[in-house]
């Protein structure tokens, strides 16, 4: 088994959802780049997009669609000003008109050539999708793609993310060979064990840019969470929340930049009550920018941005555990938990409910604030057991397909948990502990497999029913 860069689970993507919105967009530009190989793009004539299950039954509130047709445009969602989306969509839609790659149109009739398959699904994944392209000579060029979580896309078996895993020098695929290869190596901390690994990829230069441009992002789409207003897209009319809990935590506090707001928070009150608060504010702010098609850092999952940003912001104003070397620490600790559930169970909501979002990211995000508070690898593998132990079960309803009702306030509760579980790991003695992280994991992917499959992601269990609200 090959390994996953931390950056690869860690990384720049765009709301609504990772397996919904960043998944198809993956897909239609790896259909695109297909045609382009082929020198085939100004034959083509016409082009369709057919999503089946859960992108099929949630799609259109996560923004499958939209995303589709962005991708399929040659526009890359680490890129692309997030303002100008609904312009962009609107025009293909009333044009009837797709500029193939940016460069070709082609007809295309939203009704026509999009379509939703309610009643079937493909048989390698729920999350699937199927693209067609008829060129001028009447040939037809099909592909399926499955969208498997956290943004990356299989055609089958082969995983579109199968060039970047290498073999590196000290494989890490469960908690056991993490805590052999710390023992081995005489490393008293697992970010020093990833470090070694994670060179593989990048050198050390590279490595720290990189926690760095994922840092600043977290600040960015923090900021722009508490500082946006009004009501949420969808139709739910769930009004934005952080912007009122960061005005009433700064008491009126007045700021001009991210500088003097991050100023303001790291000296506003530090009692347990307002920390919480914080924590939630933090949380809200991006799971909000999320729900608007905001760019956020995927942390495991688009559905669970907000976890790692909240604790690592906590980390960062409210402790002593600070600085540029602890972010890079809680980074790749938390990137490298996020592999060992990718490789030995899932991270998406499709194939194992909210427990593998919500449930993943709270492992992961405690984990890495046990490493920068000075556990050992024995108390960092704890506290992600302990995370991930009370997430168990945890289903994914959306309520009308959107990535709002019960996700965003998911998003503070397994930041809470977390902050919580990296305590209790730090003050406990894992040489008593009865459950391993790697049994947790196990457990996790069996209650995955015998989950009802109205409680994945489809909009037909749970509150979604209860509330009894239509997809927008």
């Amino acid at each position: 088994m090959k390994s996953i860069s931390v950056f690869e689970i860690i990384k720049i993507g765009i709301g609504p959802s990772s397996s919904h919105t960043m998944g198809p967009w993956n897909a239609a530009q790896l259909f695109l780049n297909s045609l382009e190989q082929k020198k085939l793009l100004k034959e083509v004539k016409e082009i369709s997009m057919e999503f089946f299950g859960s992108l099929s039954k949630t799609g259109i509130g996560h923004g499958t669609d939209i995303a589709a047709m962005l991708g399929m445009s040659g526009e890359n969602y680490r890129t692309i000003k997030t303002h100008t989306i609904k312009e962009k969509i609107e025009r293909i839609k009333n044009s009837k008109i797709l500029w193939l790659g940016g460069y070709f149109p082609v007809p295309f009739d939203y009704d026509v050539h999009l379509k939703m398959n309610k009643k079937k699904s493909l048989d390698f994944h729920p999350n699937g999708m199927i693209f067609k392209a008829i060129l001028k000579n009447d040939k037809e060029i099909s592909q399926d793609y499955y969208s498997i979580g956290g943004g990356f896309v299989s055609i089958r078996e082969e995983i579109s993310v199968k060039n970047l895993c290498v073999r590196t020098l000290y494989p890490c695929h469960s908690g056991k060979d993490i805590l052999h290869y710390c023992s081995r190596l005489r490393l008293d901390r697992v970010s020093d064990l990833v470090l070694l690994n994670e060179k593989s990829w990048r050198n050390r230069e590279e490595i720290d840019r990189e926690a760095n441009t994922i840092w600043k992002q977290i600040l960015e789409c923090v900021y722009q969470g508490v500082n946006s207003r009004g009501v949420l897209p969808g139709g739910l009319k769930v009004n934005k929340r952080a912007h009122l809990l960061n005005e009433k935590l700064l008491r009126g506090k007045l700021y001009n930049s991210i500088e003097e707001w991050q100023a303001h928070v790291a000296n506003s009150e530090r009692d347990f009550s307002s920390i919480n608060k914080w924590v939630s504010c933090f949380a809200l702010a991006v799971n909000e920018e999320n729900a608007s098609f905001g760019r956020i850092i995927t942390a495991p999952t688009n559905g669970a941005s907000g976890v790692i940003p909240a604790v690592l912001l906590y980390s960062q104003f409210f402790t002593e555990f600070s600085g540029k070397a602890a972010i890079l620490r809680f980074l790749l600790v938390a990137g490298e938990i996020g592999t060992l559930f990718k490789k030995n169970a899932t991270i998406s909501a499709a194939m194992g409910g909210c427990q593998a979002e919500i449930g993943v990211s709270s492992a992961m995000a405690a984990a890495g604030l046990t490493e920068i508070m000075g556990g050992s690898p024995e108390q960092v593998l704890m506290a992600a057991e302990i995370a991930m132990e009370h997430h168990l079960g945890l289903t994914c309803d959306p309520i009308a397909g959107l990535v709002q009702i019960p996700c965003i306030e998911r998003n503070s509760m397994g930041a809470i948990k977390a902050i919580t579980a990296a305590h209790m790991a730090i003050e406990g003695d894992p040489s008593k502990a009865r459950v391993s992280l790697d049994e947790v994991i196990l457990s996790m992917w069996e209650t995955a497999q015998n989950m009802n499959e109205r409680y994945k992601e489809t909009s037909e269990g749970g509150l979604a029913i209860s509330v009894n609200v239509a997809e927008c």
